[in-house]
């Protein structure tokens, strides 16, 4: 896993309307970076559902929120439009930047183990560095804590 102080692995993915995002696109900017394991599911749509909710707090930070898991733009789409979120997804079917960042690996579920997402978020500054890394990830709480980290960075900048 990426570690804090480490220049953010590149990557350039395509988000829920078939668009190529890329990392160096947004230097200058905050970048939330969470993966997450599959749309539609239980606590992947609580997490987008809490980041569209604070969206508005983020923008204030002049940050941008991606979330990120292997499921195609369409199905994308198709979260986004059934949930109402704001925030872009991208699509990462070739688990490369996944891999990339540490947020894919081995994974117990009633004692299998199995290769799968590893639910991880990172916060980038606006050099392109990792700020900060919340490894596997509990979805309760999560966005608060990255929103106060975020301020916390942020003022210490100013």
């Amino acid at each position: 896993m990426v570690e804090v102080g480490q220049k953010a692995p590149e990557f350039c993915l395509l988000n829920q309307d078939n668009v190529e995002i890329c990392l160096r696109d947004l230097k200058g900017k905050w970048v939330v970076l969470y993966f997450y394991p599959k749309d539609l599911t239980p606590g992947c749509t609580t997490e987008a559902c809490e980041f569209t909710e604070a969206m508005p707090d983020f923008e204030a930070l002049d940050a941008v929120i991606l979330g990120v898991s292997p499921d195609s733009p369409e199905k994308h789409q198709k979260f986004i439009e059934k949930k109402g979120l704001k925030i872009t997804l991208l699509s990462e079917e070739s688990k490369d930047v996944l891999k990339a960042y540490g947020a894919w690996g081995l994974k117990k579920l009633y004692g299998k183990e199995y290769e799968g997402v590893i639910r991880s978020t990172f916060l980038i500054d606006p050099e392109g560095r990792i700020a900060a890394v919340w490894p596997k990830v509990r979805v309760k709480g999560h966005v608060e804590a990255v929103k106060a980290k975020l301020e916390e960075l942020e003022n210490g900048e100013k």
